[in-house]
């Protein structure tokens, strides 16, 4: 370390520009971090929400946004419903409308279609639940920013049926970047069949529909019981809870574009931080030869290289974080944006890591220095 000290303080201005270049990538993934995670959020949120541990679509759906083209009907549903190892199996109605507010606010909803009273039902931070009103919807707490509040009436576009917001759920719920209304499943089939009339939908409607379809089934049961076996039978195909997750709009192309961003930076940051160690090496190959020739080993060398790697690596990236965390917290709130602290923890120690891989990498070339031979080159 004492080496490695008194070279940080001598060559202190190209360890500072050098640090500038980290600090500079750790805000770009702590940005790129917030940014994913805020998208993830607002892409499946409502899905996450669910304590379903697997989803069964209607078989060979197509995978992309597949929640919005599956039908499951009521027979298959009943499969699932009494197959062996499954706790429970709801249906759950998926579907985006437009409509307009009481006050003439235009407002995009996905509409999830769930038994009252079932394990899908979310919790609520204000209202009701949904219960068994057949025209009131709890939506998610984001939607209060489009001027959404308790008793507001939304009339969805082109078939007139009006439906009322009795409460919001605890914290954000979105599908596809559009804020989720949950609401009974039979309201949903009324709306999904194109049989619903305008205003309030009624028992009436409800009792002469024969409409008995939901997008996919919503299963809860342990991770050892063979879900293949009931796809089998009832003709369907199960995707794990965050599997299903690439089946909501654009979430999968989202999430690989940013990734692939992620990793391009994580690359930049050990090719830099290998380049700038590589000519520093070179540059030290003399007063490294000296320090051979008097006795240092190799091993000591290294160390001391390494030593000098980390304290530059860890200390920029720390600056880096708290500048992206800054940044963060002034982005707008219209932008999907989440500040969480796993994400970035992890970028954080894949930054440092992939940078000391790249300073390895230069500096192996220290036990590589004959002190005789480059001794002799300096004359």
């Amino acid at each position: 370390m004492f080496l490695a000290l008194r070279e940080l303080r001598f060559a202190r201005g190209r360890f500072t520009l050098m640090g500038i270049v980290i600090a500079l990538i750790a805000v770009l993934v702590v940005l790129l971090s917030g940014l994913s995670s805020g998208l993830v959020n607002d892409g499946v949120s409502g899905l996450k929400a669910m304590p379903a541990t697997a989803f069964a679509f209607d078989k060979g759906t197509i995978t992309d946004n597949a929640f919005s083209r599956s039908l499951v009907d009521s027979q298959q549903l009943q499969m699932w419903k009494k197959a062996q190892g499954v706790d429970k199996a709801e249906p759950l109605g998926v579907s985006i409308v437009n409509g307009t507010t009481d006050v003439g606010k235009q407002v995009d909803l996905t509409l999830f279609g769930i038994e009252p009273a079932g394990f899908l039902e979310p919790s609520v931070s204000s209202g009701s639940t949904v219960g068994n009103d057949l025209g009131g919807i709890v939506v998610s707490e984001t939607a209060k920013s489009e001027g959404i509040k308790l008793g507001s009436v939304v009339t969805l576009d082109r078939i007139g049926l009006k439906l009322t917001v009795v409460g919001f759920t605890e914290g954000q719920a979105t599908f596809g970047h559009v804020d989720v209304a949950y609401l009974p499943i039979d309201t949903w089939r009324l709306i999904a069949s194109n049989t619903a009339r305008p205003g309030a939908p009624t028992a009436e409607q409800i009792a002469s529909l024969e409409y008995r379809y939901s997008s996919v089934v919503a299963i809860q049961a342990p991770s050892r019981t063979d879900l293949a076996a009931v796809d089998a039978t009832a003709g369907t195909m199960t995707m794990s809870h965050t599997e299903a997750f690439n089946a909501s709009p654009g979430y999968e192309a989202e999430t690989m574009t940013l990734t692939m961003i992620q990793v391009f930076l994580y690359a930049i940051c050990a090719l830099v931080v290998g380049a700038f160690f590589t000519v520093w090496t070179i540059q030290r190959k003399g007063d490294i030869a000296i320090l051979r020739a008097v006795g240092s080993s190799r091993g000591y060398l290294l160390r001391d290289s390494m030593a000098q790697a980390a304290i530059l690596l860890i200390g920029f990236t720390a600056i880096g974080v708290a500048v992206g965390v800054g940044f963060g917290a002034l982005m707008p709130a219209a932008m999907p944006f989440d500040l969480e602290a796993g994400p970035i923890g992890l970028a954080s120690i894949l930054t440092i890591t992939l940078g000391l891989i790249g300073a390895a990498l230069a500096v192996i070339r220290i036990s590589r220095i004959d002190p005789l031979t480059a001794l002799g080159g300096q004359r």
